[in-house]
């Protein structure tokens, strides 16, 4: 059996696929490939359980052409828009898809309105493969970091270290710098700020806060691939709703997370194994305009971002030690 499975951003929505990548390649015995962004093509290129990444960029075009050529037995469709649909149509094959509750989500947003499944995504797919017989094998999610990405982060921080991950696709899911120094202020083990180019003058603006060695700026300076291998080695992650919480749960890591606009009520919060405790959700639950988007704005719509900044820094402090005490 020969299926393409379709997700094209980004990086924690991608990696939310890797349990259904995992599972149809080995329940089905199917010989998986993967289209996605190009941009974010490497985040599957060293699963195993990945024959092929296909990539698009503007054009559709050029990998349909491919595509087709392939002589997929079934479509996997877990981005479900219009050009994922136009896939789709053009291989004409066999296609499973999933429900989005974007009508649910709206009603959440707009409305204040809760009718959504409590049922994390992950699952969800899982429900649309049914009909394949394929299930949940209850490993959770999957990152493999290539040879290349490996980094030791004992060369910046000496013993066990928290690993923070600054940045978010949207500025309204991300920590301010000053809740982050808040929290920072009171945690003891050594910090390494992760995140992108984009990320370089907040780390910065962090650091500034401090006149201690054990703080160190990594934003900019690695591959994804290398953040994912500082999470792997972390003793705990403090993280917003961003594609490295999910990284961090792909690896089982403690996970302390902290909630902005957006609400785990939507399905994506940390997916860990059964069992696992180790995970602690912020979020300010009194506040009426909460969630304002399933996604993210530049800037507060309502100028005071109260979401974020009636964030409770101690006892997020105090979680972080606790769960780096589990790790020790």
């Amino acid at each position: 059996m020969k299926v393409l499975i379709i997700r094209f951003s980004s990086i924690g929505d991608i990696v939310l696929t890797t349990p259904i990548i995992r599972c149809v390649r080995l329940q089905l015995d199917a010989e998986v490939h993967v289209l996605t962004k190009r941009s974010f093509a490497s985040l599957l290129e060293v699963n195993p359980h990945v024959e092929t990444v296909h990539t698009i960029s503007d054009s559709l075009d050029p990998v349909l052409t491919r595509l087709k050529t392939e002589e997929f037995d079934l479509v996997i469709d877990l981005h479900k828009n219009l050009r994922s649909w136009q896939v789709r149509r053009s291989l004409r094959c066999p296609s499973l898809t999933f429900g989005k509750l974007n009508f649910q989500k709206w009603l959440l947003t707009g409305l204040k309105i809760d009718r959504l499944p409590r049922k994390h995504l992950v699952d969800r797919y899982f429900d649309a493969l049914a009909p394949l017989g394929v299930i949940n094998d209850g490993e959770g999610l999957d990152f493999f970091v290539s040879d290349e990405d490996r980094v030791d982060p004992q060369q910046w921080v000496r013993g066990p270290f928290v690993a923070v991950a600054l940045g978010a696709a949207h500025s309204t899911k991300q920590m301010p710098v000053d809740l982050l120094v808040s929290i920072l202020e009171e945690v003891r083990l050594p910090v390494l700020l992760l995140g992108g180019p984009g990320d370089v003058q907040m780390g910065q603006a962090v650091m500034s806060h401090f006149n201690r060695p054990a703080i160190v700026n990594l934003a900019g300076q690695l591959t994804l691939g290398g953040s994912a291998d500082v999470i792997r080695q972390s003793a705990v992650v403090l993280t917003p709703d961003t594609g490295l919480m999910h990284i961090a749960a792909a690896f089982d890591k403690p996970i302390v997370s902290v909630w902005g606009n957006t609400v785990p009520a939507f399905g994506m919060y940390p997916y860990l194994t059964a069992g696992d405790i180790r995970e602690r959700r912020f979020e300010v639950m009194d506040l009426s305009c909460r969630p304002c988007s399933k996604i993210g704005f530049e800037k507060c719509p309502k100028g005071h971002f109260r979401c974020m900044r009636d964030q409770p820094a101690e006892e997020i402090s105090r979680t972080l030690a606790d769960f780096a005490s589990i790790h020790e």
